[in-house]
């Protein structure tokens, strides 16, 4: 063998070792992943790039899940009913929504993902409430057309104490800090005591303040960055922690984010990966992931059968916390606990102290800012350091305009503060079995009545659950509107609860809510035709392959309705 082919052969020995060794790490990684396309953003982006647009015209409406001809004339009349009762008791409200809308393009987004898209056009121009409130108080807000309505939204996690309380943070932290007003870079005095209370809620050294919990989360992974020299960031497959782009791979974010690693929750798979590497960077765990690990926030807009799954287990989730824990430990990697909605929910200390886990960098925001905009790191001394003292010119840069407003740190101490107060104090005690006995209290009027619906409680944080496959579970969501229940624009996916309810209040909720339920059965769209939500899927997925194949020919074509036949053209 001359000398080229002796080089070729210990080049092709070299790449071999180099693959026999990297080929068992790269497994290991695929398998920690969730096999769900959740698990797999890339693959999951690439899917939905290719899905095509089609909606149901009015004829095929009522019947794509092969109702009968008496169940679709049945639902037409009650959706007629519902579009009357919408016009009539949502006029001014609607109306100043539609005039906004043109330049809101948060409304048009909102308004187009609230159902599956084959129904959203339809839906928008007959069951439209408008998206207005003029005025709030105790558990109710009300919209511009004087009506008044229980408010299960929660103003997203912000409304944890009720609005009463915040517009009381907000005038009192306003007062407090007026002399200086909105005088910006220098800080207040009321800053001292914030970080005082902070560290004390949090275990923590050092705070770092910002204008949302998008920006905190930012600043967390950076850091993490920063301090450990790695480059790796590992999140939960499903999980949210603000909508920029290193940790929001896949659908939603239109770069790549090649330095994220999306593995499933729960997973011993997941462990493994992690004790093994050694360019991972931090770990962000969002509490609320405990609910529905390994699958994103439940929304109406994407209920195209009754698959949808919650469940809570306290100790369970505070079992994995800990294990993940100390694999962190050993590996030098920093645990991130994302609370910037579920923090002070949970606990006055926040779910490290719900869940006994003592991460290394903690986020805040939400309700933390008493009613205003408010994002909070709060961190152990060596990761917070934004500088190397050896490198004078090494430096992680972080700081905003706007950080630390003077009013904004004045509505947090009065939040603070009335953490502490004992009427505060009595909300949290038996949190988890008083909302528990609630969820339940409903559950059983709903059995009761045969309706097939469900909630799933993680303490004030509900999802709506449905127990018999169905195309048009999404509608329940309407239903429950004309029965004075305001939800988010997720509709029935989650319902948040100011903790300030009363048992006479959560009472008037309960009969509101099975009073919807009872409606909409009454209507006929539970009434569909025995099926599985395996063959709604399959019938959706035939629609979308029709529709796409007719696409790549280059030709329009009507339709199929969910059992997979062609569709009647629209009236």
């Amino acid at each position: 063998m001359d000398a080229l082919g002796t080089i070729s052969v210990a080049a092709a020995a070299a790449a071999l070792a180099f693959l026999g060794a990297k080929l068992p790490r790269r497994l290991a990684l695929s398998r920690a992943k969730h096999p769900s396309l959740t698990g797999h953003v890339r693959m999951a982006k690439r899917i939905a790039a290719q899905l095509p647009f089609y909606e149901y015209g009015e004829a095929e409406f009522a019947s794509v899940d092969g109702a009968s001809d008496e169940v679709a004339a049945r639902r037409r009349a009650g959706f007629a009913r519902l579009s009357a009762l919408y016009r009539e008791r949502y006029a001014r409200t609607r109306a100043m929504t539609e005039e906004a809308r043109t330049g809101i393009s948060d409304l048009q987004f909102t308004g187009r993902y609230r159902v599956p898209f084959q129904f959203s056009r339809i839906v928008r121009e007959n069951l439209s409430a408008g998206s207005f409130l003029q005025a709030a108080s105790g558990v109710e807000v009300e919209d511009l057309d004087g009506n008044r309505l229980y408010d299960l939204t929660g103003s997203y996690g912000v409304n944890l104490l009720g609005t009463d309380a915040y517009r009381d943070c907000i005038r009192e932290g306003a007062g407090a800090v007026e002399a200086l007003g909105p005088v910006l870079g220098a800080l207040h005095p009321v800053v001292s005591d914030n970080v005082r209370r902070l560290r004390a809620v949090s275990g923590m050294d050092e705070v770092s303040f910002h204008m949302s919990g998008t920006e905190a989360v930012m600043q967390a992974v950076r850091l993490a960055q920063y301090r450990t020299g790695r480059r790796r960031i590992v999140r939960f497959c499903g999980a949210y922690h603000g909508w920029w782009g290193d940790v929001q791979p896949g659908i939603g974010n239109p770069r790549p984010a090649d330095d994220t690693l999306t593995l499933a929750d729960l997973s011993e798979r997941t462990l493994r990966v992690l004790a093994a590497r050694r360019d991972v960077a931090c770990v962000l765990v969002n509490p609320i992931q405990a609910m529905h690990p390994n699958r994103g926030a439940p929304s109406d807009g994407s209920l195209v059968d009754s698959g949808r799954s919650a469940a809570f287990d306290r100790e369970a989730y505070a079992r994995w916390l800990g294990r993940l824990r100390e694999i962190c430990t050993a590996r030098g990697i920093v645990l991130i606990l994302d609370e910037v909605f579920v923090g002070f929910r949970l606990a006055p200390g926040g779910a490290q102290a719900y869940f006994g886990v003592r991460a290394d960098l903690v986020t805040y925001g939400k309700t933390l800012g008493g009613g205003l905009p408010i994002g909070v790191l709060c961190g152990r001394h060596a990761l917070m350091r934004r500088f190397r003292e050896d490198r004078p010119g090494d430096i992680c840069f972080a700081r905003g305009t706007f950080n630390a407003h003077p009013y904004v740190m004045g509505a947090m101490n009065a939040f603070l503060r009335r953490l502490e107060t004992p009427e505060i104090r009595d909300l949290y005690r038996e949190i988890d079995g008083r909302w528990n006995a609630r969820a339940a209290a409903l559950n059983r009027r709903l059995e009761a009545e045969g309706l097939p619906v469900r909630v799933v409680a993680m303490s004030s944080i509900w999802t709506v659950l449905y127990t018999k496959p169905a195309r048009y579970n999404w509608l329940l969501q309407y239903y429950l509107r004309l029965e004075g229940l305001a939800l988010s624009w997720v509709g029935t996916g989650r319902l948040i609860f100011s903790l300030n309810y009363t048992d006479a209040e959560m009472a008037a909720v309960t009969e509101r809510f099975v009073a919807g339920a009872r409606a909409m059965e009454a209507d006929g769209w539970w009434a569909g035709p025995a099926t599985t939500d395996k063959a709604i899927r399959r019938g959706v997925l035939r629609e979308m392959l029709a529709v796409r194949w007719d696409d790549l020919r280059g030709r329009s074509r009507p339709a199929r309705d969910g059992a997979g036949r062609e569709a009647m053209p629209a009236e």
